[in-house]
């Protein structure tokens, strides 16, 4: 059992009081030893100093007792009902260590709330931006409209067809929006099922092949497969993280490139899918920021290519929902290799 404190400050003090009191007792010895005898007065002496501990004893504990549950009560986490009175000399150790605990809390809970604070002011201020860019055109070529250039049959087209672009990127934005803050906020549903990996992935060539002929830019596997390749996840989710890096690999690559999509075994569970492009290529610097929300690389080239700049925040949501790796390898002037594990079907 441990030796409560308090046993310690009250043996002690128990000690000087009974000590004081031998001494006045040896004074008046001569004086009182005849009538009482000596053995009366070590008796005596015995009865002070046990009498003398258990009155500081308790002294000590009710004063400290009462302290203590004073900083109980101010205290929001600490809990009264917990504080005995027959226990208060441990509970100060008990109650340092959870006020450190609470402390720390406290800081890191603040220290959350600041960065929380600082992402929100970005986020908001992102947002704005993206939205106010292509309003604004839209705006005008609207008002130019309005005010005559509609009777100009050419003028008319021309215009309309650029404000249809500015539209598009606000819906392209207002969607990927939509899915971020439901990604966030209820968390991600996923059906998952088995399925061959390499259909969807040709299906994704199929849709984006006029795409890519605009900037000449060759869809391709690194291999001619000959048997299926069966994955297990959330088909439509998967879906989505290869159109993301393809349209990506096709916005930033390299007039006349590739894009090469390979699927291999990672290990005796995963197959890791591997999107490589042989284009511009990121810096160091910008490889850590790339996966966050309107973070650009280049932000008059990003703007001038189309996009929300949230596709690779949507992707980077879905992987780690699927309790998968994704990864990022980029050498700047040569071209970038995004990759993604994905369970093997059973």
């Amino acid at each position: 059992m441990k030796f409560k404190k308090t046993y310690s400050y009250a043996l002690w003090s128990a000690i000087y009081l009974t000590v004081l009191a031998a001494a006045i007792a040896s004074i008046s010895y001569f004086f009182i030893v005849e009538h009482l005898g000596f053995v009366t007065v070590a008796i005596s002496i015995a009865v002070l100093f046990i009498i003398s501990f258990f009155i500081i004893q308790y002294r000590a504990e009710h004063f400290i007792y009462r302290r203590l549950k004073k900083i109980y009560e101010n205290v929001s986490i600490l809990d009264t009902n917990d504080l005995k009175s027959d226990s208060v000399t441990t509970d100060i150790e008990k109650l340092s260590k959870q006020m450190e605990t609470y402390v720390e809390g406290k800081r890191l809970e603040i220290e959350d709330l600041t960065e929380r604070d600082s992402f929100r002011r970005d986020f908001l201020g992102n947002v704005a931006h993206e939205l106010k860019t292509p309003l604004f055109t839209v705006q005008g070529y609207i008002l130019t409209l309005i005010e005559g250039a509609v009777n100009d049959k050419h003028i008319r087209t021309k215009y309309l067809e650029r404000a249809n672009k500015g539209v598009e990127r606000l819906v392209a934005v207002i969607k990927d929006l939509d899915m971020i803050a439901k990604l966030e906020t209820d968390g991600m549903r996923l059906n998952k099922d088995v399925f061959n990996i390499l259909e969807l992935i040709q299906n994704v060539f199929d849709l984006f092949e006029m795409k890519a002929k605009k900037r000449n830019i060759l869809l391709k596997f690194d291999k001619i497969y000959e048997f299926p390749v069966f994955v297990r996840a959330d088909v439509e989710k998967i879906e989505q993280v290869l159109i993301n890096l393809i349209v990506n690999s096709i916005k930033y690559g390299k007039p006349n490139g590739t894009t090469v999509v390979a699927v291999e075994s990672f290990n005796v569970d995963k197959f890791i899918v591997k999107v490589i492009d042989n284009g511009e290529g990121i810096q160091p610097q910008h490889l850590p920021r790339l996966f966050e929300r309107f973070y650009r690389v280049d932000q008059s080239r990003s703007r001038e290519q189309g996009g929300s700049g949230l596709g690779l925040s949507i992707v980077k949501h879905i992987i780690e929902a699927h309790n998968e790796t994704l990864s990022l390898k980029s050498n700047f002037g040569e071209g970038s290799e995004f990759s993604f594990t994905l369970e093997k079907a059973k």
